[in-house]
């Protein structure tokens, strides 16, 4: 069993800048997060638009958080049994739909929070499977040693789809309330004509069981994840983090909107800093890599995690919030690159969307519940008391992460040290990419 089928696919693979399905993929992916995006900044903003409530922002930050918990699985599953290619399309067409009905009711000046919550659900579940997808799919339309580049330009096309799309979306709201919706969907039709540009097959051919139980499937990502000592350790300490960034997240807009008075562009300029950080975070994973144990770079971001978020509690000034936004975001933008290039290093092609979907789901599924708990909280205790309880909070994960022995014996592959999640006898060893 082997995750890469064609022996020579380095030589058979383009130059990475070279490479037009890598592009075209590459591309049409980042207008679809671009797009989404710039719908997201526009939920929450709707939501307060029209109750003034912390807790209604709360329920759609809900609703769109959600799907990490319940669909990640069978989405692994089901991106593993289908056409990868075919299914991204699908994942196109109806987040288009979903997106253009707020579009049309903001428009006509109509809100329904059901309506909304509902539009978000559907909207993130099936951005979920496409996320998957692609996944699996760049490690077919590249060779394997150019894995590592093309993900750490994933991820900065990831932050700066953030970077952009969450300014563009809250301009576009200040101009109209319905434009960022209109927006996203367009860019989720301009994903869809690249994808059926591109040649290539996004998954090894092989015979596939259809009447094959899905739970069954299921079930083995969920045994093969939690049996990776580190990643088991890593996905846990992750999860509890992303429960209290949805607060942060949720605090930013409701300090600056809500309590300050201040406009809907003010978030903007936040959320620019965070794209900021985040893309060169990114950008700068290849060089971090060789350079840093998998312990350095777990422990020691979730300490300057822990002495940064504080500082959002205490500064007004959008710039200097968005200053410790990004700061935060250029950790995340590191830690998504060193994960994936992880993760697509030790896991067979065969189990990728299953593997993929547990972790997603274990490490973002609670913050759902970290949204619904945000908004409670806000309403409740103000911005700054709120983002000061997620500061302890997040100071005892860190502290938790130096006391796990599998985090701390890990030393990334790229550096010479011993792998956590990969046997010493030959005989044992999970294929690599």
């Amino acid at each position: 069993m082997s995750t890469v089928t064609e022996g020579d696919a380095v030589d058979k693979t383009p130059r990475l800048s070279r490479n037009r399905d890598f592009w075209l993929l590459w591309s049409g992916s980042g207008l679809s997060v671009l797009g989404s995006r710039a719908g997201a900044a526009g939920y929450a903003l709707l939501a307060l638009w029209h109750t003034g409530s912390g807790q209604a922002a709360g329920l759609v930050a809900f609703a769109a958080l959600l799907p990490n918990l319940v669909v990640q699985l069978p989405a692994g599953a089901l991106v593993d049994r289908w056409d990868r290619k075919r299914l991204m399309v699908a994942c196109e067409v109806g987040r288009a739909a979903a997106l253009l009905s707020v579009a049309v009711t903001a428009a006509a000046g109509w809100f329904w929070l059901p309506h909304l919550m509902a539009v978000a659900l559907v909207e993130t579940s099936l951005g979920l499977v496409h996320q998957l997808a692609e996944q699996g799919a760049v490690r077919h339309v590249v060779a394997p040693h150019q894995l590592g580049a093309a993900l750490s330009r994933n991820e900065t096309r990831f932050r700066a789809a953030g970077l952009i799309g969450g300014p563009l979306g809250t301009a576009l709201f200040a101009l109209t309330r319905w434009l960022p919706f209109a927006f996203a969907a367009l860019g989720q039709l301009l994903s869809l004509l690249t994808l059926l540009l591109i040649r290539r097959d996004f998954q090894d051919r092989r015979k596939r069981d259809a009447n094959r139980s899905l739970v069954r499937e299921m079930r083995e990502g969920v045994k093969w994840l939690l049996g990776q000592r580190f990643l088991r350790a890593a996905v846990s300490l992750v999860a509890a983090t992303n429960v209290l960034f949805q607060v942060v997240m949720l605090a930013v807009p409701f300090a600056l909107v809500e309590e300050e008075g201040r406009s809907p562009v003010a978030v903007g300029v936040v959320l620019a800093a965070g794209g900021i950080g985040g893309m060169l975070g990114a950008l700068s994973a290849q060089w971090w890599i060789p350079r840093l144990y998998l312990r350095t770079v777990l422990i020691g971001g979730l300490g300057v995690w822990a002495v940064l978020v504080p500082l959002v509690a205490v500064v007004r000034q959008p710039l200097l919030m968005g200053l410790a936004c990004g700061a935060m975001s250029y950790v995340s933008g590191l830690f998504n690159v060193v994960a994936a290039v992880y993760q697509l290093r030790i896991t067979p092609d065969e189990i990728l969307g299953r593997t993929a979907g547990a972790a997603g789901m274990f490490a973002y599924g609670a913050s759902a519940l970290g949204a619904l708990a945000g908004g409670v909280m806000l309403d409740g205790w103000g911005s700054r008391h709120t983002v000061l309880a997620v500061a302890v909070l997040m100071a005892v994960t860190a502290l938790a992460a130096a006391a796990v022995p599998a985090v701390r014996a890990a030393a990334h592959p790229a550096s010479g040290g011993p792998d956590p999640d990969l046997p010493e006898r030959g005989e044992d060893r999970i294929p690599a990419v």
